[in-house]
This record gives structure tokens, sequence and C-alpha cells, in this order.
């Protein structure tokens, strides 16, 4: 049965006062895909650690189900919070064959011998390893010790389901069709699933919510769709996929959702509008933050631009071209779709779409 968890002012400090986690608080309900995304250093390692009682926390609380497993006083060991892990280095026995090592999470149950095996042996089918049950770890591509892993985590059936960045030593093609894996069998079995990566796509394409952290913090969570399009800092824009940042001029915030803007410098383009942030903004200098949705390319001449560049480099990618565009007085936009190729030095156009245009406001910082 699918868990709810629940993670109230969480903090760890290690000693000589490193503070990798700060004051977290996140509430998972049962049966939710969470990616928790960051760089390294954000603390992500350090709150799954904690989740499945590795890392002893130096306060707060934490919630598995209607019971508490770490607070100040309570610490339950890893073997008692009933969860499974799917590790980055897959953790497998070497000395036991593949059917074996899956039979291995089974061992708390009270099973026969067959009946663990039996119930191994099915779960490998379904994650398309059952011609391969008698191997040994060492015997099989990167790809299957992967696939042995997650069966491993899925026959214990505990209802949550920790994944410590499981796809990161795959290559790109492979990690494509484990993260499909991993998706489409984890809801099916309607676990919990708590997942950490560094990979923006990755997190994207994998979760239900999204949580980000920045140096121990969770600076926002939500749905992909909310995270990429409502941005809640510059960190967390820059974080998940930019083309670019630039400075500009603030000029109107009467609307609701989008300001207007101007680039900032003399006569270096014309006004367009932008989102907005969550909190106040006021006229004035700003900076302005540029998904790969948020400009295209344009003629330079048509009177559809809003600014001009100079194409630095061009990239074919098959559905059509990434171009990277340098713009005079504000550095380089890249990743500028096209459905055409533009030539490099090639002066061109680039036409700001709101949707894909975040501005802030003038204390952030620019990278």
């Amino acid at each position: 049965m699918a868990e709810r968890i629940g993670i109230d002012s969480l903090s760890k400090t290690y000693p000589g006062g490193n503070q990798a986690l700060r004051e977290v608080s996140l509430a998972v309900e049962p049966g939710t895909f969470l990616v928790l995304l960051g760089p390294s250093g954000s603390g992500k390692t350090t709150l799954l650690r904690a989740l499945a009682g590795i890392e002893r926390i130096t306060s707060g609380r934490i919630t598995i189900g209607t019971a508490c497993v770490a607070d100040g006083r309570i610490h339950v060991p890893p073997d008692r919070r009933d969860l499974s892990m799917v590790f980055q280095d897959y953790a497998l026995w070497p000395h036991l064959t593949v059917r074996d090592n899956v039979a291995f999470a089974l061992r708390r149950r009270r099973l026969t011998r067959v009946q663990a095996r039996e119930l191994a042996h099915a779960m490998l089918e379904r994650v398309g390893l059952g011609a391969l049950t008698a191997r040994y770890p060492n015997e099989l591509s990167g790809g299957e010790q992967q696939r042995v892993a997650l069966a491993r985590a899925l026959v214990a059936d505990t209802g949550l389901i920790l994944c410590d960045e499981p796809l990161s030593n795959l290559d790109a093609d492979l990690r494509e069709r484990m993260r499909v894996e991993i998706s489409a069998l984890v809801r099916d079995a309607g676990a919990t699933t708590i997942y950490i990566t560094h990979d923006q796509a990755e997190a994207f394409a994998l979760a239900d919510q999204v949580g980000v952290l920045e140096r121990g913090r969770l600076v926002q969570t939500g749905t992909p769709e909310e995270i990429y399009t409502r941005p809640a800092s510059p960190f967390v824009a820059r974080f998940t996929g930019l083309s670019g940042e630039f400075a500009v001029q603030i000029r109107d915030t009467a609307a609701a959702d989008h300001v207007e803007v101007e680039p900032a410098g003399p006569g270096t383009g014309r006004p367009f509008r932008a989102r907005r942030p969550h909190g106040p903004l006021v006229t004035g200098s700003g900076l302005l933050m540029v998904r790969p949705t948020g400009v295209r390319l344009c003629a330079s001449h048509d009177g559809e631009h809003h600014l001009t560049g100079t194409v630095a480099d061009v990239a074919f990618r098959g559905r059509g071209y990434e171009h990277a565009i340098d713009v005079p007085g504000q550095g380089r936009l890249t990743g500028v779709f096209a459905p055409t190729r533009a030539g490099r030095g090639e002066r061109v156009g680039l036409r700001f779409e709101p949707d894909g245009c975040h501005v802030f406001g003038p204390g952030e910082r620019v990278a």
C-alpha cells in the first residue's frame, strides 16, 4: 500500500558546521512520483538518506504513513522503515544470481525459499529479464543490472521506493529507455516514489511533483509545468533550462500576469512582454530570463523582431536547427530553434514570446 510521507522543518548539520538541510518541509501524498531536483551540494542526497534512515537528522520530523520514523529523540533504523531503494551503483550482491538478488528483498516475509524464488522470477519477467535469472551481476550490462535493482525494489511491495540517481551511470539512449520503464513499472505498482536527480529533463519527464533544492533549502515545489512556466526565483529558472539572461528596463507593471520590458542599453531593441514573478515588482532595472521556448528567429528587417544579433553557431537537431546568437551588449542566447538553418555570422532578428520569458527584480544576481 502506498505511503504518505511527511517532512517537517527537517535540518541536518554535519560535524564542522556544514548545514546540508535547512528547515525543509514537504508532504508527499500516497502514490505520488516526486522528483527532488538540484545541483551537487543542494542537499537532495542527504534528504533521501534521511528518509531511508541512513542519516540521522539534526532536527525536525519525518513520518512514513502514520509512524514517526525520525525526530529529535526517535531514529528508526533503515530495515524497520518498510521501504525499498534503487541505488546509483545498483548495489547487487556479486555472489548471488539475478533471481537470488531479487529474492533477497523478500527475506523479511515468511516465505519458503521456493515461494521467494517464484515471486522473484515473476518480477524479473515483468522487467524483461526472465531469461537471465541464473546469471550473475558481472554477466549483465549496465541496463540489465539496473533492471535487476528495480525488480528487487518492486518485489518487496513496500509502498515506498527511494531512487538515488539510478540512471546516471547509463548512456543517453539507455537512460531514456530505462526512464520509461521505471515510470511505467513504479506507477503500475502504485508505490509512492521519491527520486533524486540533477537532470532537469529527466525530472520533468518522470515527475508528478518536482521539488527544487538550493543549498539545503527547498525553494519551490509543484508540477513540472508549474516549475517550468512559473519559476519562483532566478536559481529555479536557471537550473530548469534557459537560453540566456540579460538586463532589461521594466516599463509597465499594471497587468496581472505580464509586464512590459525593454532591453537595457541605448537603442538596443523594442519593448515586449514577459511573465512577472510571484512577488512584487516595480518599474526600473530588472533581469530577464529566457526559456528556449521564449525566443524565435525572424528576419532582421521584417519589423517583427525585438532584438537583433549575430549567429555564432548552429547545430542540426533532427527536427530543425538550434542557434547560438550573440546580442551586442547583452551576451549570448543558446538553443534558439528554427526549422531552417541560419548561417554562422548572419545577422538575424529575435522575437520574444511572453510566456517563455521571466522577469525578476533588480535585487536578483546575474550569474
